[in-house]
């Protein structure tokens, strides 16, 4: 039986996705998402320690992304765990554990979505995550959690 180490997260976005593109052209989007554990003490629920996980997202799935989600939304992300490592010029051992997404969708438990089939669009038609919000109206002026 071969060893699986697929992982799933749900926290919200840190900050706006932006897709970048490979020298190969393949689009990439990395992420950070925060994730705080409740924890019931003495009968009351409380948070804990904020844990903030990066995720890559590759392909179509990183435009349809970044075309969707801004700041502070919430997501699940399922995916594999993936640890790389390097050396700085200046000879320090670097280390880094990362999400590699297979699936990234927005958490319905506290808000609503309209999922829309993509159409392909050219790179210079994509808005921002601030643009995207607004559009969408409706959400909470307060400020991230986190």
């Amino acid at each position: 039986m071969a060893a699986d180490n697929h992982t799933t997260i749900v926290g919200n976005l840190v900050d706006d996705p932006e897709v970048r593109f490979t020298n190969t052209g393949i689009a990439v989007t990395n992420l950070r998402v925060a994730v705080t554990q409740r924890i019931q003490q003495d009968g009351q629920w409380r948070d804990g320690e904020t844990s903030f996980f990066k995720v890559n997202v590759w392909r179509d799935q990183a435009e349809h992304l970044a075309d969707s989600l801004g700041k502070g939304d919430r997501v699940m992300v399922t995916g594999r765990l993936r640890q790389r490592s390097w050396e700085t010029p200046d000879g320090d051992k670097r280390s880094v554990t990362e999400l590699e997404a297979e699936e990234v969708g927005a958490s319905l438990k506290w808000a609503t979505a309209k999922v829309e089939r993509s159409s392909q669009r050219g790179n210079g038609e994509r808005s921002s995550g601030r643009e995207r919000q607004a559009e969408r109206g409706g959400d909470f002026n307060d400020a991230p959690p986190f």
